[in-house]
């Protein structure tokens, strides 16, 4: 009854959603991942514009984004406006690294989408920040390719990619299907390259 109580209430926001998109001339295009679990990428993050536009295109697919934020941010009293608004609580305070506490979270989930922008600043960085990728790797879920394309002002949904280990591989792929798009400001995109010792570090944490 409650699942079907939220499903109603996302269609009723996704058309919404579509109403508002169409008013300002975006379009959502793509079809949104059928699986419960997955990491979405969101490129290119150029402008504080992409928050809410980037809410409302996926709004309009009927999906429900979540982050991860320290744990501390979810005490009382404001921690359940945390919770509402996407925010996963992650306990850092351990002996874990960050890549092995967000696949937990993962596998103690039936349904969760984690948003991350792997550029990791609205301005122009010099390399993509791999954690999504080892994040979906060790929780054995996929990575939805997700997009806002200020040249064509549409956003949505692209392929799946099913981390295979070989992250140069992978990253080819993802390159291939970001070739071309524009974020709000172009000159602020960061180029989809690995930082060349990720594979590295990744190992020793």
């Amino acid at each position: 009854m409650i699942k079907e109580k939220k499903t109603q209430q996302l269609k009723i926001i996704a058309v919404l959603a579509r109403w508002i998109l169409k008013l300002i001339g975006w379009k959502m295009v793509g079809e949104r991942p059928g699986i419960p679990k997955y990491v979405m990428l969101g490129y290119p993050h150029t402008s504080n514009w992409d928050v809410p536009i980037g809410l409302l295109i996926f709004a309009a697919a009927g999906v429900r984004l979540n982050w991860v934020g320290k744990h501390t941010l979810f005490k009382k009293p404001f921690g359940w406006v945390i919770r509402l608004i996407g925010g996963v609580p992650v306990n850092r305070d351990t002996t874990k690294n960050f890549v092995q506490l967000v696949a937990d979270v993962f596998d103690s989930r039936k349904e969760l989408v984690l948003t991350v922008s792997p550029e990791g600043t609205r301005g122009k960085a010099e390399f993509w920040r791999s954690g999504f990728y080892y994040i979906a790797l060790a929780a054995g879920i996929p990575i939805a390719l997700a997009f806002l394309d200020y040249g064509n002002k549409t956003g949505g949904f692209g392929p799946i990619i099913m981390p295979s280990g070989d992250i140069k591989s992978d990253f080819e792929k993802i390159r291939k299907f970001y070739a071309g798009m524009k974020g709000k400001k172009p000159q602020d995109m960061t180029p989809i390259i690995l930082r060349p010792d990720s594979e590295e570090v990744q190992k020793k944490k």
